[in-house]
């Protein structure tokens, strides 16, 4: 075997290794950005997390989970119903979210939580079914969950987040001022004495 098959492996081998890295960790992971106020203080406007992707049998009750907000087809639907709407000169745009986050209060089996999402009092079943998830976000007045549209149909989640990445835009500014909300994950500001 000559010396150029061996260097051509020595240096083919370790880019395809971290290609198949790459690969694997776009699959597993994603990066979103929280958009709205549903899951403020937790999470902000503006603010980057990253989600692992799971299956709904793998979410716990009090994780925050990121799932579609509507199915591909309703919201395809949707968009063209209300788009049509407008003129030509001047179309109505529909601005419907893509992804939703929320924490997960109740998961396949755990006792569907009644009192706390209207929108379940007459399910006739007594726990949450499989495939399904009851979401709430961590800020009800801003928040579209359970408490109004009912179970997350089995399909529709992307996965729990792992970590915040960023904090939202001008935060990190208010936070050294002792204004605002601090996350659990970023240390008080030093005392000034």
């Amino acid at each position: 075997m000559s010396a150029r098959p061996v260097a051509v492996v020595a240096v083919c081998g370790p880019l395809l290794l971290a290609a198949a890295t790459l690969l694997w960790l776009r699959r597993r992971y994603v990066v979103i950005t929280v958009n709205g106020l549903s899951m403020h203080p937790t999470y902000g406007d503006g603010e980057r997390v990253l989600i692992r992707r799971v299956p709904v049998h793998a979410v716990r009750p009090g994780q925050v989970v990121v799932f579609a907000a509507l199915p591909d087809r309703a919201r395809q639907e949707l968009e063209a119903e209300v788009g049509g709407r407008g003129s030509p000169e001047d179309p109505v745009r529909v601005d419907v979210p893509r992804w939703m986050i929320k924490r997960a209060i109740a998961v396949p089996g755990d006792l569907v939580p009644r009192r706390e999402c209207p929108a379940l009092r007459s399910v006739p079943e007594p726990t949450v079914p499989a495939g399904h998830l009851v979401v709430l976000g961590d800020n009800p007045k801003r928040s579209y969950d359970s408490r109004q549209s009912g179970y997350v149909a089995p399909g529709r989640l992307m996965g729990v987040v792992v970590r915040r990445l960023s904090l939202p835009p001008g935060s990190a500014q208010r936070v050294a001022q002792g204004r605002g909300h601090r996350p659990a994950d970023v240390p008080p500001p030093p005392l000034g004495l």
